[in-house]
């Protein structure tokens, strides 16, 4: 027989999370709201097994067939799919990307592993802004539109190692970019022509890159991570990869706590983001504002999961512009992970400001397994959890 959550350990593992990273209580200090390092070990967080056994659960047996590795290929620790052998210790870019309709098309977001889509402000609709995960990053054409980070966007990207990529941001970033494990690009990348207000012509280039109507050059990506001082590959802050991945396809159509999603309408007035399953290629497509989000430089193909995380985590207003720090660090508060067209319950946990954000399974417990391909990652802020559809 399984162990059981008690519920002291729930009550314990709320509290901690409240207290980590402070209330919606209106205090507008930047200090007061500064995101401290939890020391609890992430294995006190999280029980080793739910509160259901697996007969209860039903989870079908699955035979793991092992596929042999192409030569000069390993699997990527992002998605998990096979790709050079020459990106292995490299360090993936965390690309802050404007999500307002006026920055569309978004262009080369295709070549995104993993998308973050966060509340950027409680103003304006709370809006979204996407933060795109990049591992092969030395061969982007053109990627963007680039825009201001927000403190939580450190702190992700640091889980990752990531080397966050933006233009500026409000001065409650700084204290988070001056910490150790972060390193950053700030503003000066490449500006397209493309008949749009200056806001929305910053892109990322791997390469330099000419503007003739400007008559000037901007340099690349490649050259501003050397320029910098920042390594490429995996400095001593890497904490070994992200996610676990099954080496069997999961379905979970069968287990008796899963439920079918084809659509998810997320809580994002502004946005109106949605995902949507795509039964011929068995993953979600994103659509905001009521398109399907497409890449002009992937012949216009939609940008689309295999994984999908939906979490609740409440957040700190800073100031009356909405600025937000959400309250990611702690554990304990529910959300879901969807994948083939059903979702399961979840538990998440992060001890720590650049630790890694762990996903537990919270009926059969112990680490979600993703599949093989791209993941989307959301944030809902736990006053509006409620309000998410799942279809």
């Amino acid at each position: 027989m399984k162990k059981h959550l008690g519920i002291v350990a729930i009550l314990a593992i709320a509290s901690l999370a409240f207290a980590a990273c402070g209330d919606k209580s209106g205090d507008t200090s930047a200090s007061k709201t500064e995101v401290s390092i939890s020391e609890t070990p992430i294995e006190e967080l999280i029980p080793e097994v739910g509160d259901k056994t697996e007969e209860e659960v039903q989870e079908p047996a699955q035979e793991a067939v092992e596929e042999p590795v192409p030569e000069g290929m390993y699997r990527s620790e992002l998605t998990n799919e096979f790709i050079s052998i020459d990106l292995q210790n490299q360090r993936p870019i965390a690309c802050m990307v404007d999500n307002e309709t006026k920055a569309y098309p978004h262009i080369g977001l295709n070549n995104a592993d993993v998308v973050y889509e966060l509340m950027n402000s409680t103003a304006n609709g709370r809006i979204t802004r996407l933060m795109c995960l990049v591992k092969d990053w030395k061969n982007l054409e053109q990627f963007g539109s680039v825009r201001s980070t927000r403190p939580t966007n450190v702190l992700l990207a640091g889980e990752w190692n990531a080397i966050l990529v933006h233009d500026g941001g409000p001065y409650y970033i700084n204290q988070y970019l001056e910490k150790d494990w972060s390193n950053n690009l700030s503003g000066g990348f490449a500006r397209f022509t493309n008949g749009k207000n200056w806001e929305y012509t910053e892109y990322v280039t791997s390469d330099s890159y000419y503007n003739a109507d400007q008559d000037k050059s901007y340099a690349g990506l490649v050259s501003r991570v050397e320029k910098a001082g920042y390594t490429e590959t995996y400095n001593d802050y890497y904490q070994g990869p992200h996610f676990e991945f099954s080496n069997v396809e999961k379905d979970y159509s069968d287990r008796a706590d899963g439920f079918a999603v084809k659509e998810i309408d997320l809580p994002y007035p502004h946005n109106n983001s949605k995902l949507i399953y795509n039964e011929d290629t068995k993953t979600y497509d994103y659509y905001c504002y009521g398109d399907a989000h497409v890449d002009p430089l992937d012949d216009n193909k939609v940008m689309s999961f295999k994984n999908l995380i939906l979490y609740s985590v409440g957040y700190s207003v800073y100031d009356d512009h909405g600025y937000l720090i959400y309250n990611c660090i702690g554990a304990g508060q529910e959300g879901y992970y969807i994948t083939n067209g059903y979702a399961i319950p979840i538990h998440w946990a992060k001890p720590g400001e650049n630790d890694q954000t762990i996903y537990y399974d919270l009926t059969m417990g112990g680490q979600i397994q993703f599949n093989t391909g791209k993941t989307y990652i959301t944030m809902v802020p736990d006053d509006v959890w409620g309000d998410v559809v799942y279809k």
